[in-house]
């Protein structure tokens, strides 16, 4: 992939950008290879690769410069304001979408914020697409209530001008720190769901619930997890019950089981958790559970194992207790999905009594060193 912003070394958020690509896949490759080694996975599968640009759906932009001449990026080492509107990891269905913000941002006279000054009320434009519609969510992240009466009148004017655009909101976030949002959410369309389809399976995003910014590497992600399940069951024998812990909108959960089981999903955000059981309901699912609860206080509390455990952590990783609890569980079967593979190594060492027996990477952040990973562990006798 080529970006001129990154030749020019405004921009080098692409840290990895310098090498080739298939360089890129081979360290990560070689790096989740080394940490697991003491772990002697059965198999280590080849890595699945990205698209190398174009494929990001989810955009974090800062606004910067003036109401008048608004820009759409970052403020980089140097203090360099950057405009990254044609940012070539974006699809090119954002950069019309980009240039309409900028002139909602002058028609409503939003002024930007400047984090030295603590002046200015708009922080963050975040916009997410739908790859299945092709729609758009839209979120303004204010410093406050003042420019909401400003938004809302001009609302109409962009609604017009985009007609994709299914969802509009604005979060406000009163902390003069770099916090992206924060907990307050004012709906400003009747639409309040963002619809999307990974491998036939409806999925639906709201303000502030977790979506991969991948849809395409998501969606290989949930089918292999999804084959590795089915395979077990032909080998095995059905489950009966999945729990799918740190679940989001469902993506692992729903690919994973069958409207005849019994699952069970766990997410601490109840946008999320409200989203992932509208489509365990679509999909006809008759036993399941989705709960907004912590995935590490809800193991803990419970007794009974299932017979197939789904995990998908942050970054930190499952932890101690949490590695502790699903020990003492001992479910037959764990999927751990991971976007850190050193967490994901100092975890798997904690669940002892289990052998690992797949390990696959997946390339979600291509020219990046960070990389999501799938594995399968099976519970030693």
């Amino acid at each position: 992939m080529y970006c001129h912003h990154f030749e020019a070394k405004r921009c080098q958020s692409c840290h990895w950008l310098y090498k080739p690509y298939s360089q890129q896949l081979a360290d990560k490759q070689q790096e989740l290879t080394q940490l697991i080694a003491p772990l002697n996975a059965e198999k280590i599968l080849d890595p699945v690769p990205s698209s190398e640009q174009a494929f990001r759906y989810k955009a974090k932009m800062v606004v910067l410069g003036t109401t008048e001449q608004p820009i759409l990026g970052i403020t980089n080492a140097q203090g360099e304001t950057v405009d990254l509107a044609d940012c070539p990891l974006y699809p090119s269905s954002f950069v019309p979408v980009f240039a309409l913000c900028k002139a909602f941002i002058s028609r409503a006279k939003l002024t930007p914020y400047h984090i030295s000054s603590r002046c200015g009320e708009l922080k963050y434009i975040l916009l997410s697409q739908s790859l299945h519609t092709g729609r758009f969510m839209l979120r303004f992240v204010l410093r406050s209530k003042n420019c909401l009466a400003s938004i809302q009148k001009h609302l109409p004017w962009l609604l017009q001008q985009l007609p994709e655009l299914e969802l509009c909101s604005v979060n406000l976030q009163p902390l003069p720190a770099a916090v992206l949002e924060g907990d307050t959410e004012i709906l400003l369309t009747e639409q309040h769901l963002l619809a999307e389809r990974l491998n036939h399976i409806p999925l639906y995003l709201q303000p502030q619930s977790f979506f991969q910014t991948q849809p395409v590497m998501a969606a290989c992600l949930y089918q292999t997890a999804a084959n590795w399940a089915t395979e077990l069951q032909q080998q095995q024998g059905s489950f009966n019950t999945i729990w799918d812990l740190f679940c989001g909108v469902g993506g692992f959960g729903l690919h994973v089981a069958t409207p005849k089981q019994r699952l069970i999903g766990i997410e601490i955000a109840p946008a999320a958790i409200a989203c992932a059981s509208r489509s365990a309901t679509e999909l006809g699912f008759v036993d399941m559970q989705f709960q907004a609860l912590d995935s590490a206080a809800f193991a803990h509390s419970v007794a009974q194992a299932p017979d197939l455990m789904v995990v998908n952590p942050p970054r930190r990783g499952l932890g101690q207790q949490l590695c502790q609890d699903i020990t003492r569980l001992a479910p037959a079967w764990l999927l751990y999905s991971s976007c850190n593979a050193k967490t994901l190594a100092d975890d798997l060492t904690l669940l002892t009594g289990y052998k690992l027996l797949k390990v696959q990477l997946f390339d979600m952040f291509a020219h990046s060193n960070h990389f999501e990973v799938l594995t399968l562990l099976q519970r030693q006798a």
